[in-house]
Order: C-alpha cells, then structure tokens, then sequence
C-alpha cells in the first residue's frame, strides 16, 4: 500500500478535523449533553476532557482511514457507481433534512446531522469521487465501531465510560449506541479522507 509516504497528509488531516471535533466536544461536556464515568478513566484532564478523549481523535479517525485505504488497495474493484453513490447521498440528504427540521431542539441530533448533511452536500455539489468507495468501507468500518462503541456505551460492562443525555438526541439505541453516533463517526471519518485526498493531489500536483 505504501501508506507511510502519505504520513503527513494523514495526520494533518486527522488534525484538522480533530480541531472542530474537540471544541464540539469541549462545548457538549460543557453543557451535559454527553459526559464521562470516572471510574474508567486515568483522572488525566485537558480543558475539561479526559486524555483518553483526546487521544479517541487520533486513533479511531487513523484506524478507520487505514481501513478504508486498505479496502480500496486489495479489492479496487469494490466500487459504486457514481449514478448509485449520488442516488444514496441524496436519500440521506433528504432524510437528515426532515429529521433535523423536527427534532431541533435536540442538541446532540441537530448539531450532528446538521454537520453530516453539510458533508453530504459538499460531496454532491463537488461531486467527490471519495464516495464510491467510502459507502462500502464504511460498513466494513461500522463492525469495529458497534463492538468498540458498544462496550463504551454500557455493553458488557456495568456502567458506560460514556453517557448521554437522551433529552438531547432523538433516544433511539442501537444496542446501547446512540443512533446518532454512526453519523458522527461517518462525518469525523470522511471529512479527513477528503482533506487527505486533497492534500495528495496538491502534492502530486
């Protein structure tokens, strides 16, 4: 794959993103939208956030990036069509629209698919090609994340390392998963692969 000659393209990427991510997440702490359980954590703080959340923005966003670069690596023939990638991003377009429009006084919902809808949209307007083989690395992505978020979130464990407040999100659960939480990590991913696909261009360029 020779993923290493993109190094710098991928963490300042993860950076960037990270960024936006952890003042949202300074904010939402802040006011009690989510919080975090003492009990699994090492008591290490900065600005309000465990070290262990810091760190969430490192290694589940490069993860998730290998992944997909590896997806696309050993299978380029998994692909979508564009006519097919189009097609299911304006379906989630109009379902975030109608869900955001009646749900706007939840925080957590709001804020969420409000970012993933302007993700969403970019791509369409932009007609990233990102998407094709986004959408299918994505749910090879979501397998990971269900196992990991759902432990994180109360299951098979006593209490969850992470709660919520289910005044702010629209309180359907996947598990113990929020089901907002899958547009959250669609958004923390993709928008990195963007900026990396970007940043390799400029380079190439």
């Amino acid at each position: 794959m020779h993923f290493i000659k993109w190094w710098k393209e991928v963490f300042l990427s993860i950076s960037i993103v990270a960024i936006v991510f952890i003042i949202w997440d300074i904010i939402f702490t802040n006011i009690g939208v989510w919080g975090f359980n003492e009990r699994y954590l090492t008591g290490i703080n900065l600005v309000n956030l465990p070290i262990e959340e810091w760190l969430f923005f490192i290694c589940i966003p490069y993860a998730s990036i290998f992944t997909h670069y590896a997806i696309r690596y050993f299978l380029p023939w998994l692909v979508l069509s564009w006519k097919s990638a189009r097609s299911i991003t304006l379906i989630l377009i109009i379902t975030l629209s109608f869900v955001i429009l009646f749900n706007t006084d939840k925080a957590y919902t709001l804020i969420n698919y409000g970012l993933l809808l302007f993700v969403l949209l970019y791509i369409v307007i932009t007609k990233n090609e990102v998407i094709r083989t986004f959408y299918i690395s994505f749910l090879v992505i979501l397998i990971p994340f269900f196992i990991v978020n759902g432990i994180l979130t109360g299951s098979f464990i006593d209490e969850p390392v992470v709660w919520y407040n289910n005044y702010e999100n629209l309180g359907i659960r996947l598990g113990t998963v929020p089901i907002e939480d899958i547009g959250y990590a669609f958004s923390l991913i993709i928008s990195s692969i963007i900026l990396i696909e970007k940043f390799k261009n400029e380079k190439k360029n």
